[in-house]
């Protein structure tokens, strides 16, 4: 496999280097800058006082303006680096979006509207603030970390469609992964861990002929159905067309709850008790609306696992509501069910990420006006955040009481 070419962070640093064109040497520093900074940065222009960054100033931002820094290689070299893996070898991956806020910069160019949660009035208020909306992806490890292994990252534009942005990012993170060796025939799908704010049943309808396991998080009032029936050998059989449907299964009404395929039980470190339930064979109904709208011909039935997940309570002793997660892959078996809402769990990590990224490395800190002076900027954040993860062993000793 390539990770045994790719040993650790001096190596990589020198792959950076070469990732970088135009204004490569300032790039370098600022980078440097960035990792040696003491306490969080606050500002672009507090980088060139630290002894790393010998320029001055104005090189500072003539390489973020004019500066390259070639993506296509710094996110091949990011797949070549070893994997963490979860569940004795497993690749997971999770996918989040983190937007960029510029509600005071109007002539700013690509703005959207992004969603953020926490502002305004009351914990759970939610907002639209114009902003640029990047999304990751990331492979998650287990254990005792928050660490997470940045592969990719991409600027959702105006014009692009959430689902086609997310399957295209994902086809070409496994791609990469496949040709560095990590995946290989006869290996374990590998899993793809998304929050509700993703259309995961379309996304595994759209990425069925990838070797991935889509888990993601549904609305609690959602209405799925069970497989339809099989039609009685012998005797007469119903009149008229096949039903294409069974049974409707309404989350907010446990009366309709047909009988769960599997039920596990398992004591958790941070939740307490959880308790999953699971119903097989479980789809929507289509319409040719919304994401469905020009699909040519009859609308497929795309089944999966419906996982129903409760934990005693949330970290901190806070009460938690039950959620519900649907599964691209047959998940009978309780170990399989156990896999993927731990999985999702986990998917957590990457929110600890983006706050290192904005706390402590002042990913969103510069007023950047250009859009492309900000992707040069946060793949300079991705590579001294991959540096620190690969060097993370070298602090293992200095932990404070």
């Amino acid at each position: 496999m390539r990770a045994s070419i790719r040993p650790g962070t001096g190596h990589f640093r020198g792959q950076v280097y070469r990732c970088l064109g135009r204004r490569a040497d300032e790039l370098f520093e600022l980078t440097d800058a960035l990792l040696c900074a003491e306490g969080p940065v606050q500002s672009l222009v507090g980088l060139c006082l630290v002894p790393e960054h010998r320029r001055g100033h104005g090189a500072l931002y003539d390489a973020l303006t004019s500066g390259e820094v070639h993506a296509d290689r710094l996110r091949a070299e990011l797949a070549a680096l070893p994997v963490p893996r979860m569940f004795g070898g497993r690749i997971v991956l999770a996918v989040d979006g983190s937007p960029w806020l510029r509600p005071d910069a109007p002539i700013c160019p690509d703005r959207l509207f992004c969603h953020v949660y926490g502002r305004g009035r009351g914990r759970n208020a939610d907002q639209r603030i114009p902003g640029w909306p990047y999304q990751v992806v990331a492979a998650l490890e287990s254990g005792p970390t928050s660490w997470t292994a940045v592969l990719d990252v991409v600027r959702l534009h105006p014009a692009d469609d959430a689902t086609v942005a997310t399957a295209a990012q994902l086809r070409a993170v496994v791609g990469r992964l496949r040709a560095a060796g990590y995946w290989r025939s006869g290996d374990p799908p590998i899993m793809v861990v998304l929050d509700a704010g993703y259309d995961v049943i379309q996304l595994a309808f759209v990425l069925a002929d990838l070797p991935v396991h889509l888990v993601g998080r549904i609305r609690a009032d959602r209405v799925l159905l069970a497989a339809t029936p099989p039609r009685p050998v012998e005797g007469p059989g119903p009149m008229g067309r096949p039903r294409r449907h069974g049974a409707v299964m309404m989350l907010a009404d446990s009366d309709s709850w047909p009988a769960p395929t599997a039920q596990t039980r398992k004591a958790t470190a941070r939740y307490g008790k959880a308790e999953a339930t699971s119903w097989g064979r479980m789809h929507p109904r289509l319409a040719h609306r919304g994401s469905w709208a020009d699909h040519p011909g009859t609308l497929p039935i795309v089944e999966g696992t419906l996982i129903r997940l409760a934990v005693e309570h949330l970290p901190g002793q806070r009460e938690a509501k039950p959620i519900w997660l649907w599964s691209s892959a047959p998940a009978d078996a309780e170990d399989e069910v156990t896999r993927c809402w731990q999985a999702y769990l986990r998917r957590f990590d990457l929110e600890h990420t983006f706050r290192l990224f904005k706390q402590t490395m002042g990913w969103t800190a510069p007023k950047i006006r250009s859009p492309a002076a900000a992707d040069r900027w946060t793949w300079l954040v991705i590579a001294a955040h991959t540096q620190l993860r690969l060097a993370r062993h070298l602090a293992a000793d200095l932990r404070r009481p």
